[in-house]
């Protein structure tokens, strides 16, 4: 094929090829040949973590290492009773293990129905193959929506245009010629061909620049952030605490060693908050689990928790509110132009573009080819341009160009026809204009002087589920900004057929400057004739305004701003290049899965919020009551057993269930201080209350027992505190979280009064003073903490 060119900053033309033989690529033997030297493209696609590296993750953390070092001083010095600990720490991090593992293999599954499959040609005939089987020199065939996998060496190029801004920043897409390199990890916007691959596997140019990462990574995520800053701080805290402890009850105390050894790992161990990370992965973990049975691809975890937190959701109307299917409703003939004419030129414009979009595939159903008529040079179409040509040999000999596309940019703002496209675009219909050029396409402006010839009228096909899902946005309080390429009018009327309220603007009318942008994105909710650039340039504005931007799309157009937004949602049938860069891809195309995304989102936010406050709780009352009993020089008043108890009752068993319950709660920001402002007073009140009961026991109690009836007061007072802060975080109450706080209270009560339980958490109430002593004590703590809960509420609002 030769090449015309159309000059510098001009838009490419490409004369059709002759008849010939097209190459055939490379032979079945060939294929074999280069398979067995290795020359395949052998780059492992990692979806998530591998099994080693998440055994490694849960069982090698900074907490792991320090509860298993007094874990194993325990069993030496301590009844197994105060070794409870070390087991329930082994429990947890298998759990975390097989969860992590089952959403692991959930991911990669899903990969597997997701992955793109290129088409090469071998021995003459084009196959879709993995992209792992694509060997060195084999002849890969490109389209638009396509990505480049491998390097290559162009082959062959018709309007061929690659967007390689996602590898080099640039934003303008290149004309590709032949014998012009090819780099991994660029798209197709415009026009077709093939390359011939040159380097595969790690050697490939985006392989090179993605040799370390894999699709297990991390978006941000103020989940974890937050838990980091919180463990950061705890570990500072705990040091001092700890070794104040030590020194007071080995040295200061002249008690029994091994009792004074196990006092001290009582201390410390609740300071620890290990379950809290444990939880928040097996939340996330469930996440994807559950959305993958719904066909949803999370191809980054904290995706899930990031699409909670979107205030506007950026949608494209083609593939995401509309079906990707048109018809053809109606041919509207102008200026008294001849029917049968128009019909047999689409039909050969339908023919002549190998890559029809879907407008182009309504024509060439309702209209065939003539084959008398023959395409002489071609001008594909372009999200940028709006519009389509070809040059044809008609059967008489006679040459004619003609062009196809959006009404009112081939035509002037004067010209009648256009009061007929906004009739129809009124009534939600899509325009197309037939129009003949009065200019060459290779000429620098070929709409110029095109003579109208006939509007093609398309009808669209509305999703079932759009407007349920649009609703349900609403309701949630996030806003809807439909950003499309077709005209203003046509997509608003689209818009009010689903529900949408809102003005619709002409995006060619928008002002460059990125604050006026944002505010006339805040007064209207449609837009239309929007370039692919412009859209990037949207999420942009409205994120810099300090919104949370999530973007769907299907379309290469759509790429840029995917990958800009916070969060990128695909549909599964989407280009291979939408599909790469977005985090969520609904891999059964439904738009009504979204709310699903959003609604595991919060759940996760949610509920570890709720967990992480009981979880820090425990923290500041741990460190309270070292440093008091640092400060009084007395024996600490629990052996570890007795905080296994209590953690496994107030903490452990509820927490589980709590993480993982229904939650519709709209996710808010500054995750540390909405947990501390919680967790402070609470420990606070806690520890005070705990501490003020130990005193007072060990002023009632004298003799050899003493030392046990006050640590049984103590836990008494603590265990109630507990449960009064487990009941706050339950709320509000449905009958199973009523049942799970219940049966958590059961459970201390049956320790308490079941002989052989008694002794083996050395728990025994002694008399009757003292023990409701500790339940006065508890009943004010617990009044103490829903007033202070309430005036935090009223003076630190969330």
């Amino acid at each position: 094929m030769t090449h015309i060119d159309a000059g510098a900053g001009l838009d490419p033309v490409h004369p059709v090829a002759p008849p010939g033989t097209p190459s055939t690529g490379l032979t079945r033997a060939q294929v074999a040949e280069r398979v067995a030297r290795g020359q395949v493209n052998d780059v492992p696609v990692r979806s998530s973590r591998s099994l080693s590296e998440i055994v490694r993750a849960n069982v090698f953390t900074r907490f792991n290492a320090i509860i298993g070092v007094l874990w194993i001083v325990t069993l030496f010095v301590a009844p197994i009773q105060d070794s409870l600990f070390g087991f329930v720490i082994l429990a947890n991090t298998g759990i975390g293990i097989v969860q992590e593992w089952r959403a692991k293999k959930t991911l990669d599954s899903l990969a597997v129905i997701g992955e793109a499959r290129p088409t090469v040609r071998r021995d003459g005939s084009s196959v879709e193959v993995p992209t792992s089987a694509i060997v060195l020199d084999d002849l890969v065939e490109i389209g638009p929506g396509d990505k480049v996998v491998v390097d290559g060496v162009c082959a062959e190029a018709d309007g061929l245009e690659i967007d390689e801004s996602l590898l080099t920043g640039e934003a303008d897409p290149v004309l590709k010629h032949t014998g012009d390199r090819l780099l991994s990890g660029s798209f197709v916007v415009a026009g077709g061909g093939a390359f011939t691959a040159t380097r595969v596997g790690r050697e490939a140019y985006a392989a090179q620049l993605a040799e370390e990462a894999s699709r297990f990574t991390l978006v941000h995520s103020e989940l974890r952030t937050g838990i980091s800053t919180i463990l950061k701080y705890v570990t500072w805290m705990m040091i001092p605490a700890a070794l104040g402890l030590i020194v007071t009850q080995l040295v200061v105390k002249s008690n029994d060693f091994k009792g004074s050894v196990a006092r001290t790992i009582g201390g410390i161990i609740p300071m620890v908050p290990e379950g809290l990370v444990l939880l928040t992965s097996v939340a996330f973990a469930i996440g994807v689990i559950r959305l993958g049975r719904k066909q949803c691809l999370v191809q980054e975890l904290p995706a899930i928790e990031g699409l909670a937190r979107v205030d506007t959701v950026c949608l494209d109307k083609t593939g995401t509110l509309t079906e990707g299917g048109m018809d053809v409703s109606a041919l509207r003939m102008l200026d008294g132009a001849d029917e049968e004419h128009a019909r047999k030129v689409l039909g050969a414009l339908g023919e002549s573009d190998p890559h029809p979009n879907a407008s182009l595939q309504a024509i060439i159903d309702a209209y065939p080819d003539s084959e008398e008529w023959r395409c002489v040079e071609s001008l594909p179409f372009s999200s940028a341009r709006k519009y389509s040509g070809a040059a044809f040999s008609e059967g008489d000999g006679q040459v004619s160009t003609w062009l196809l596309g959006a009404p009112d940019v081939l035509l002037g703002a004067d010209d009648p026809a256009l009061a007929e496209t906004s009739r129809l675009n009124e009534q939600g219909l899509r325009v197309l204009l037939l129009a003949r050029a009065a200019r060459g396409l290779d000429a620098p402006e070929p709409a110029e002087g095109a003579r109208p010839v006939a509007l093609v009228v398309l009808e669209q096909r509305l999703r079932p589920d759009a407007a349920d899902t649009l609703r349900y946005f609403a309701d949630q309080h996030v806003h809807a900004k439909i950003i499309s390429g077709d005209n203003a009018v046509s997509v608003g009327a689209v818009a009010r057929k689903l529900g949408l309220k809102g003005a619709a603007v002409d995006a060619r009318r928008l002002p460059d400057e990125l604050p006026e942008m944002a505010r006339a994105m805040d007064r209207a909710t449609v837009f239309g004739r929007v370039t692919p650039r412009q859209k990037r340039e949207m999420v942009g504005a409205l994120q810099s305004e300090g919104h949370t931007v999530a973007m769907t799309g299907d379309g290469v157009n759509d790429v840029l701003a995917l990958k800009d937004a916070d969060i990128g949602v695909s549909m599964g049938s989407g280009s291979e290049a939408t599909r790469a860069v977005a985090q969520i891809v609904l891999l059964n195309n439904s738009f009504s899965t979204l709310p699903s995304v959003v609604a595991e989102g919060r759940r996760v936010i949610g509920n570890i919020t709720r967990v992480a406050t009981l979880f820090l709780v425990k923290t500041v009352y741990s460190v309270l009551l070292a440093l008091l009993v640092v400060c009084w020089q007395v024996e600490y008043p629990f052996l570890p057993r007795h905080l296994t108890l209590l953690s496994t009752l107030t903490i452990g068993i509820p927490a589980f269930f709590l993480a993982l319950a229904p939650n519709t709660e709209r996710a808010r920001p500054h995750f540390v201080r909405r947990v501390m402002r919680y967790s402070i007073p609470g420990g606070l009140v806690a520890g005070l209350a705990t501490f003020a009961t130990y005193l007072l026991a060990r002023h009632h109690y004298t003799g050899a027992g003493a030392l046990s009836a006050e640590t049984s007061a103590a836990t008494l007072t603590l265990f109630l505190i507990s449960m009064w802060v487990l009941a706050i975080i339950a709320r509000p109450y449905t009958w199973w979280r009523i049942a799970l706080v219940a049966t958590m209270g059961v459970a201390f009560l049956f320790v308490l009064v079941v002989p052989w339980l008694q002794d083996f958490f050395a728990l025994r109430l002694v008399g009757n003073t003292m023990p409701w002593a500790a339940v006065g004590i508890a009943a004010v703590a617990a009044a103490a903490l829903e007033l202070m809960w309430r005036g935090v509420d009223r003076r630190f609002p969330a």
